[in-house]
């Protein structure tokens, strides 16, 4: 059952994302037929238009089609430590658990260093939940800062 709400999590967190599309907003023969228009339709209609002739891609190789390769991608949803907040705590303060194992999967930990990453977020549940009001935020960027502060974990964050 855990696992099918982790799933679910995921899942909605992933269909929340809201990304500066490859290419940029403007890109493709989909955002051209879908021009002016919102909402989930138009916008699966475009991705989809995109996504299934390739011109996107050829459009940014190309400088055409609305589309560049020069801006930056950004990310604008929900991080997963958010997204599994609860669950996150709890299996920080046991030192493992679905929640704790999906947060180092989605950081790139490879298995060999789970362990690791595990132990040291358990060893700092203090350092990361300091009070019941801290956000998701503040213990992601704990995270990255425990992990850089720790040579085996180091090269998984920049």
């Amino acid at each position: 059952m855990k696992r099918i709400l982790m799933v679910a999590a995921l899942m909605g967190v992933s269909a929340g994302a809201l990304a500066e599309a490859p290419g940029g907003p403007n890109c493709g023969w989909g955002n051209m037929l879908m021009n002016g228009q919102s909402g989930l339709g138009a916008h699966v209609v475009a991705s989809l238009t995109n996504g299934t002739s390739g011109n996107a891609t050829f459009g940014m190789t190309t400088g055409t089609n609305g589309c560049s390769a020069n801006g930056k991608l950004t990310y604008g949803g929900k991080s997963l430590i958010g997204a599994v907040m609860d669950e996150f705590s709890e299996d920080v303060a046991r030192g493992d658990g679905e929640a704790l194992t999906a947060v180092a999967v989605a950081m790139g930990v490879d298995e060999a260093d789970r362990t690791a990453f595990k132990q040291l977020m358990h060893d700092n549940f203090a350092t990361l939940f300091p009070s019941a009001d801290v956000t998701a935020e503040q213990v992601s960027e704990r995270v990255v800062e425990l992990m850089r502060s720790n040579d085996q974990l180091a090269r998984y964050v920049s």
